[in-house]
């Protein structure tokens, strides 16, 4: 079995890690653009042309399955990335977890790009799945890029400052850019209040690696031989995970992993 993850850069380690967890026999592909990144700001058009293009050079080493591990591009290119793959291969998006967050009674908070936030998507998923529930749309400039390049100083200035635009009685946070899953602990020790109950994050890591597994008629297995390979695609050339990888838990995992012969 043969896995593709695509996003603008790093955003795709907690996934790609979220599988090689579930099933250590599976072969990975990291397809990414870092030279374009951050795709957060850019327009509609131009991250559905440079998802195409990732999507695309994936797809030429036949995956079973691609996860757009990129919130901003299941925003904007899940439909086109879908025409164009499936039904060949399936295509999943990430969603932010708000549905599971607002089971929760809230209040909930939902840390985003300031592209996602205010954005008629995520609007949509409020009004679907959190009826009722008092969410607050937190804005995160800067953060997923100090992220993508594990700028420590710059990660806490970006936290701290959207910790203090979330209100103190929030009692869950979702993480709606998938680079902030990378600093999770992070944002929870900013986040959460003394005396109030433990704060809640919801990301979107686990989820989509299951799905993907059901898509291509699988189930975990985590106690599989640890068999898979990763291969990985900058800018639709082989290459190795970026050095600022190796930051976080979830790059060290996947720089242990046998490259693709």
């Amino acid at each position: 079995m043969k896995i593709a993850l695509m996003d603008s850069g790093m955003g795709l380690l907690a996934a790609s890690a979220a599988v090689r967890r579930l099933r250590p026999d599976a072969d990975l592909v990291l397809s990414s653009d870092p030279g374009s990144m951050p795709w957060g700001p850019r327009t509609p058009e131009d991250v559905t042309v440079r998802a195409l293009a990732v999507a695309e050079a994936a797809a030429r080493l036949r995956p079973d399955a691609l996860i757009v591990a990129c919130n901003t591009a299941s925003v904007h290119a899940l439909p086109a990335l879908r025409a164009r793959l499936e039904p060949a291969v399936p295509v999943i998006g990430t969603v932010p977890a708000i549905k599971p967050a607002a089971a929760g009674g809230g209040p909930v908070a939902i840390w985003a790009t300031p592209a996602t936030t205010g954005s008629s998507y995520q609007r949509g998923l409020i009004r679907d799945f959190a009826h009722g529930v008092h969410v607050t749309e937190v804005a995160c400039p800067g953060l997923a890029e100090a992220v993508e390049h594990a700028d420590q100083a710059a990660i806490d200035v970006a936290i701290a400052a959207a910790a203090a635009r979330t209100p103190d009685d929030v009692t869950a946070v979702v993480l709606g850019c998938t680079h902030y899953e990378l600093v999770a602990d992070r944002i929870r020790a900013a986040v959460q209040r003394p005396g109030r109950p433990p704060l809640v994050l919801h990301a979107s890591a686990g989820a989509v690696a299951a799905q993907a597994l059901r898509r291509t008629g699988q189930v975990a297995a985590p106690e599989a031989a640890a068999t898979g390979t990763v291969t990985v695609l900058l800018s639709g050339r082989e290459g190795a995970l970026p050095v600022p990888a190796l930051a976080y838990e979830e790059g060290r995992l996947l720089s242990a992993v046998s490259p693709a012969r």
